[in-house]
Order: C-alpha cells, then sequence, then structure tokens
C-alpha cells in the first residue's frame, strides 16, 4: 500500500534527450590505425613493457596466434615467462577476444 502511494506521488521528471553530446566529440573523433593482421610478435610488441622479448618462445612452443589467446597460465609458466609477464599476456589476451584492445600500427612516416 505504502509503494502504491509513492509510486503515485511521485513527480516524474524528464530529461531532455540530445542526440549529440558537444564535450565527447573531441575525445572520438579519430580512430587508431590498426594492423590488419595480427600474430605473437605483434601482439606482444603492442602490449610492450618487455614481454616482447619472449616472442621467439612463444612462437616455437605455441605457434598460433589464436592458441595464445587460450592459453593457460600453468603452460605459461612452464615456458619460463615471468609473473609479470603471464599476467600482461592473460589480461591484453582478455581484453584482445572481448574486443576491447588491439595492437596499433606503427605510424609510417612520409617520405
Amino acid at each position: 500500500m505504502a509503494w502504491r502511494q509513492i509510486i503515485n506521488n511521485a513527480k516524474i521528471v524528464s530529461i531532455p534527450q540530445t542526440n549529440s553530446t558537444p564535450g565527447f566529440s573531441r575525445f572520438f573523433s579519430k580512430s587508431p590505425a590498426y594492423i590488419v593482421k595480427v600474430g605473437i610478435p605483434e601482439f606482444l610488441n603492442g602490449i610492450g613493457k618487455g614481454v616482447e622479448a619472449h616472442a621467439a618462445k612463444l612462437e616455437s612452443e605455441i605457434g598460433d596466434f589464436q592458441k595464445l589467446l587460450v592459453t593457460r597460465t600453468l603452460k605459461l609458466k612452464k615456458m619460463g615467462i615471468s609473473c609479470q609477464h603471464r599476467k600482461l599476456i592473460l589480461n591484453y589476451a582478455h581484453k584482445y577476444r572481448v574486443g576491447l584492445w588491439r595492437p596499433r600500427a606503427d605510424l609510417v612516416k612520409p617520405k
């Protein structure tokens, strides 16, 4: 009964809807350049922070980028990759699978 009174007595406030927010256009006006084909070396170079040192080891042991995306921490540990680098690889692999992150392409300097 009390809820019915609250709902009936509540004033409905209408908020005007706008199609564009003026402050956000400057943040998203430029889309970043992405690498079209992503392999293990490009992925690790995109992460940075020293992880690219393991590129040769991961290429030989895992071989395929799609297998790297589903690799678990124990397999990376058995390869001798440090804890900090394992965490970075797994974190960015999850972000890549979900679609939140992609390695950026190197900008080509004009001649």
